[in-house]
């Protein structure tokens, strides 16, 4: 079973996240990679999946006592779910502003497991200022973070283990990747 993650971009999504996001028009746009001045590897397109729900966090960072870290695997796409682009919509000032962030030891936490891929169903794993440096400091510890992510919740109540595949598109000299997210299930 395959489930698309990726957001759906419509006319009018476009126009609003031009008009409150200015990094939106290259490369930033809806579901995407911030890879920063580095190069993505290959075999990142098929990782192992874990997904935390995050949802109950609110008014405070996402932190490492909200989840269960020892389900944090090497290599791993390890996503977030906050159902905050469910519950805001994608392209506002606020979901651009105010979303919700990952805390700097639970960013550490899984640089330290040596994940390869962050998921989140928010705008930036820090807000502000913050934003392109942590890009920048994961980045530097090859581990890349997969913005703007959907459909998590339909990942939250499956038993079964799940494979993620990310395909960047191939651009040169851009901090931003847009991609395409599938989980796959394997059924018995």
């Amino acid at each position: 079973m395959l489930i698309d993650i990726t957001l759906k971009i419509t006319p009018e999504m476009v126009t609003d996240a031009h008009g409150n996001e200015k990094k939106s028009l290259a490369g930033h746009l809806g579901t995407h990679f911030d890879v920063m001045n580095k190069e993505f590897p290959l075999e990142y397109t098929r990782r192992a999946g874990i997904l935390f729900d995050v949802s109950h966090v609110k008014g405070r960072d996402i932190d490492i006592c909200d989840i269960n870290p020892d389900r944090i695997k090497e290599h791993s796409f390890a996503a977030f779910y906050t159902g905050f682009i469910e519950t805001e919509g994608y392209g506002s000032i606020k979901y651009f502003k105010e979303h919700p962030q990952l805390s700097d030891a639970l960013i550490d936490a899984l640089l330290k497991r040596k994940v390869s891929i962050i998921g989140i169903d928010f705008a930036g794993v820090r807000r502000g200022k913050e934003h392109s440096l942590k890009d920048q400091y994961c980045a530097d510890h090859q581990v890349f973070i997969v913005e703007n992510l959907c459909n998590l919740k339909e990942i939250l109540n499956r038993d079964s283990d799940f494979t993620v595949h990310t395909y960047p598109m191939n651009y040169a000299g851009m901090t931003g990747l847009p991609c395409r997210v599938i989980a796959e299930f394997y059924e018995a």
